[in-house]
């Protein structure tokens, strides 16, 4: 524990890490890495997304890593303090009631998508999604369709109980909840992980989706596609939403955030790449486009589990893994949210637990569940209310953030933020300069070409 601020630390750096890896592994690893993939030209993307994590991802790392330790409080509070011996103006805060704002929009659509996996885990060990039989994408589009577009009782139920298993690890703190928690998620992710690669590589043609995968077409490198790349690192780094200031502000004043950074960055890079393995060579082995979007992971990948031995139980164990990522991300995001609230008010933590989970259920994942049904109508500048969350999340709230973060670092934390990195002088004074001039630079450029 710190004097100043009496929270509690993490007790080592591989359980930081471990948790910042399942903060940023989730959905974007899982599910938007793979498609996206797959819609921009395999390896193509995968040679960019290396790229734009050594350009954006780790030194936005540190930058959120600086701004959550400096002083050690939540992510509205960690934009205030002083600064080189003069009070920081109120007005930053903002930064941290948009990163918050932010991590509202992704987990009003974000837990529903783990209802919907749930749905799909529910469904395969009922029998009422059969894959002991080779299946078409006629019969995945009809379930899908049936049992997720148009059930909405159901998704709230199985959302409601994708939101109570978060409950129960956060009740427990950081320590006995996320911590303990995630030592256990991530191993079992891990394993999850290797048995689909395991599975998928050793199929008849797998090597041709391999080479897909890896193999990078260069004619298909644009500088339009790489600004899409650097936008996604965002998303994938859980960048912009306060997540890693949060986290960073448990950690103890001795660790080297440098290498915290690295590994961070390594591990995210890697478990998606791993992702890829356990998709793409089944896709081609069995004749299934990897072009499908969004729908890949939900109606594509269905098929190529009905056309293997025990595919049921792949596919039961492929979804199992998706819940883990989203889980092991769900609770970071939530722990954004909750620590701001506890700390910028009177509440206890199972106060505080109770009305952000309650909160954004209401506000934000029914309204998700019901904009493809009963809601279908309602669109907001051509949007369904789920595309909206993740637009205004993704492309506006996240971004305008991260650079508000660099433009903080820079132009107002300045020697006081090279003092928090503690690295040598010749690498601060290189990242410090490419924060403050070049990064802000970058964003724009991404936050221009995303809306």
């Amino acid at each position: 524990m710190t004097a100043q601020t009496s929270r509690q630390s993490w007790s080592n750096r591989l359980t930081y890490v471990l948790t910042v890896a399942g903060a940023t592994i989730g959905f974007g690893a899982t599910w938007r890495f793979p498609y996206l993939v797959g819609e921009n030209g395999g390896g193509a993307y995968v040679f960019l997304f290396c790229i734009a994590m050594i350009i954006i991802g780790i030194p936005m790392i540190l930058v959120e890593n600086v701004i959550g330790r400096r002083i050690q409080k939540n992510a509205i509070d960690a934009f205030s303090g002083t600064a080189n011996g003069k009070k920081i103006p109120s007005g930053w805060k903002i930064l941290g009631y948009m990163g918050l704002l932010g991590a509202f929009g992704i987990l009003a659509y974000y837990m529903v998508l783990g209802g919907w996996v749930l749905n799909y885990i529910g469904s395969l060990i009922s029998g009422q999604l059969d894959l002991s039989e080779p299946v078409t994408i006629e019969t995945t589009a009809v379930f899908f369709e049936q049992h997720i577009h148009n059930n909405p009782i159901a998704i709230l139920i199985y959302t409601g109980l994708f939101v109570l298993v978060n409950y129960i690890i956060l009740a427990k703190g950081i320590m006995d909840g996320i911590e303990r928690s995630v030592k256990f998620l991530m191993p079992l992710l891990f394993v999850f992980l290797l048995i689909m690669i395991v599975r998928n590589i050793t199929l008849p043609g797998a090597m041709e989706g391999i080479k897909f995968y890896l193999v990078p077409d260069f004619s298909k490198i644009t500088k339009e596609l790489f600004i899409f790349v650097l936008g996604q690192v965002f998303f994938a780094l859980s960048l912009g939403f306060g997540v890693l200031i949060t986290l960073s502000s448990y950690l103890n004043k001795q660790e080297n955030l440098v290498k915290t950074a690295t590994i961070t960055g390594i591990v995210n890079t890697l478990i998606a790449l791993a992702a890829g393995f356990m998709i793409f060579p089944s896709l081609f082995s069995f004749n299934v486009a990897p072009n499908s979007g969004p729908a890949l992971v939900f109606q594509s990948l269905p098929i190529v589990f009905s056309h293997m031995w025990a595919g049921s139980m792949f596919a039961t164990i492929f979804f199992s893994l998706l819940v883990i990522a989203a889980l092991t991300t769900s609770i970071t995001i939530y722990e954004v949210l909750i620590t701001a609230l506890q700390e910028k008010t009177r509440l206890t933590r199972k106060q505080a637990i109770a009305i952000t989970l309650g909160g954004i259920f209401v506000l934000g994942n029914i309204p998700s569940v019901l904009s493809d049904n009963v809601w279908k109508n309602i669109t907001i500048a051509g949007r369904s209310i789920f595309d909206t969350f993740d637009y205004v999340s993704g492309n506006i709230l996240f971004i305008l953030t991260a650079l508000g973060s660099a433009i903080f670092v820079g132009f107002v934390l300045k020697d006081e933020a090279k003092k928090e990195l503690g690295a040598s002088e010749k690498f601060t004074t290189v990242w410090f300069n490419y924060v403050k001039y070049v990064i802000p630079l970058i964003i724009l450029v991404i936050f221009i070409n995303s809306l």
